[in-house]
């Protein structure tokens, strides 16, 4: 799609890409199949965390600075996001690192069980670009974003969060 996009750059349609890391944290339609929200709904419900290697990179990003990121797109000088590619990241950190987190977010009592995988794919992303280019940081943490799923675990707002395929 990017290359289409870009092809089709003319006066009036200034595309820009955007490559947002993992997004994270809570949000009404949020998905609990990515790494830093998984981890932190088997936490909560299982008090156990299961990490398979451990050693594989994950770029995240939180939520809030994703909507922050896409508003701000639409405020930018054309002159200077036009036919541009930008990664938006917060952190590269382990599956193992984040896990940890997790843990100390939700606590202590939280087990991690770390298993041998044959999957070692890591993901690594650098968002200097946007820094330099367009003055683009995000603002919150991920630890921010466990501590607002686990403040959405305690409202009741992620009713049946194993089970319900709508996450």
């Amino acid at each position: 799609c990017e290359d289409v996009l870009l092809k089709k750059r003319e006066p009036g349609f200034v595309p820009v890409i955007l490559r947002p890391a993992t997004v994270c944290g809570f949000s009404p339609r949020l998905r609990l199949d990515l790494i830093v929200n998984i981890l932190t709904n088997h936490a909560v419900i299982n008090n156990e965390i299961r990490v398979f290697g451990g050693n594989q990179l994950r770029p995240n990003i939180h939520i809030e600075d994703v909507t922050d990121l896409y508003v701000q797109s639409l405020e930018w000088p054309e002159h200077r996001i036009d036919g541009n590619i930008f990664n938006a990241g917060y952190d590269n950190q382990t599956v193992a690192e984040i896990a940890e987190m997790v843990r100390r977010q939700v606590g202590d009592s939280v087990g991690v069980v770390t298993t041998p995988t044959d999957d070692n794919r890591s993901y690594h992303i650098s968002s200097q670009k946007i820094r330099d280019e367009l003055g683009f940081g995000p603002k919150h943490t991920i630890r921010e974003a466990v501590e607002n799923l686990c403040d959405a675990f305690k409202k009741g707002l992620l009713p049946d969060s194993l089970g319900n395929e709508k996450y």
